[in-house]
């Protein structure tokens, strides 16, 4: 549940909560229709097209690796979403949504392996308090090639060395936190990003990036096909298409 009482909601004007709730009230008070986004980082997929109950929808079809769409509105009621292969129709992987009122989510194209890979939901409950306007954060691990692992958000320049993880033990194929927990607040900012391998300070990927308050960002880890062992960061900022990758810092 948010944390606002519902009879304090229904004293107070929809204007003045939307004010002070940064245009997504109707979300933080679980009274939003469902909404849903797909986000295609399988490097080794082919251009796909997303469906729901063997329905394409028109606006992700033939789509390829970077994609990103914005969140849209669909109907109540449980269905599968499968995510197919737009020349052949085969299926790369398949997720089942009930939805909730005020929940956000997303749907995953990633790789498993260099030849595989698989769909994945991550529902969101947004439970975002009225007042504030925070960031709101989570990270989708899909670097098969390094395992679980750690991400920090701190001050350019910072030694994480005695420094806890923003988000912790992010394992592959899963988001952190984990799915249907809430995503982490942070105010806006710039930003040193590091990865490091879960319960280790062993650096796998730092850089920095910049965001405004009252966001909604998506990280995503994925392989460095060009090098062994190591990864890039992909970002998906709500409202703007498509993802940017994060760039390397020393």
């Amino acid at each position: 549940m948010k944390p606002i009482k519902t009879s304090m909601v229904a004293r107070l004007p929809l204007a003045a909560l939307t004010a002070c709730g940064g245009g997504d009230t109707e979300d933080r008070l679980d009274i939003a229709d469902p909404v849903v986004r797909f986000v295609d980082v399988s490097n080794s997929g082919p251009q796909v097209t997303l469906y729901r109950a063997n329905v394409a929808r028109g606006d992700v079809t033939n789509v390829s690796y970077g994609f990103a769409s914005n969140y849209f509105k669909f109907d109540m009621g449980s269905a599968d979403w499968s995510v197919r292969s737009s020349l052949a129709g085969t299926q790369i992987g398949s997720v089942s949504i009930d939805p909730l009122r005020g929940t956000k989510n997303t749907i995953v194209a990633l790789d498993t392996s260099a030849t595989t890979s698989a769909a994945y939901l991550i529902p969101d409950p947004h439970n975002k308090p009225l007042t504030s306007d925070s960031t709101r954060l989570r990270l989708m691990n899909g670097a098969y090639n390094v395992g679980s692992v750690d991400i920090y958000m701190s001050t350019p320049g910072a030694d994480i060395t005695t420094a806890k993880p923003s988000i912790a033990g992010t394992a592959i194929g899963t988001s952190g936190p984990a799915p249907s927990n809430d995503s982490i607040d942070i105010p806006g900012g710039t930003y040193q990003l590091t990865v490091t391998g879960a319960g280790t300070k062993t650096i796998l990927f730092k850089g920095q990036t910049s965001f405004a308050s009252n966001k909604d960002l998506l990280l995503v880890a994925v392989p460095a096909a060009a090098v062994p062992g190591s990864i890039r960061v992909l970002l998906k900022t709500e409202g703007v298409a498509g993802t940017t990758e994060i760039a390397v810092t020393n």
